[in-house]
């Protein structure tokens, strides 16, 4: 499968934006799908996590309260919305798709988007 993020950009503290990852091939349904941010020198964080049919989610806990993990099968997308932004949201967002239906909260993803920066100003 292959992942394409959008939806990144520049946006003032408080604001939103709303991430997508649009992923390709016919069985989109049967895939876990999750976030992951990076910042320049640091390792890659995981933000949130959806299981294949929507019903479960997890959030890290920098991010709960103010991010929605998202996905529309029928569309083969996955959003992340991103309210009351801080400075410290600031990195490159990354999905990931492993096959597999339940959810999985760590870097265990086979298949990784190529990246969409998220700027927030102070």
């Amino acid at each position: 499968v292959q992942l394409q993020a959008s939806g990144g950009g520049l946006v003032q503290a408080g604001g939103s934006l709303r991430l997508s990852c649009r992923a390709s091939g016919r069985t989109f349904s049967s895939y876990a799908m999750a976030w992951f941010r990076q910042t320049p020198g640091k390792e890659r964080e995981f933000v949130s996590a959806i299981n294949s049919n929507g019903g479960m989610t997890y959030y890290a806990d920098s991010v709960k309260g103010r991010f929605t993990i998202s996905r529309d099968n029928a569309k083969n997308t996955m959003y992340l919305q991103m309210n009351s932004l801080k400075p410290g949201d600031t990195a490159v967002y990354y999905c990931a798709a492993k096959f597999y239906r339940g959810i999985i909260t760590n870097y265990d993803y086979d298949y990784w988007g190529q990246g969409t920066l998220v700027t927030v100003s102070s």
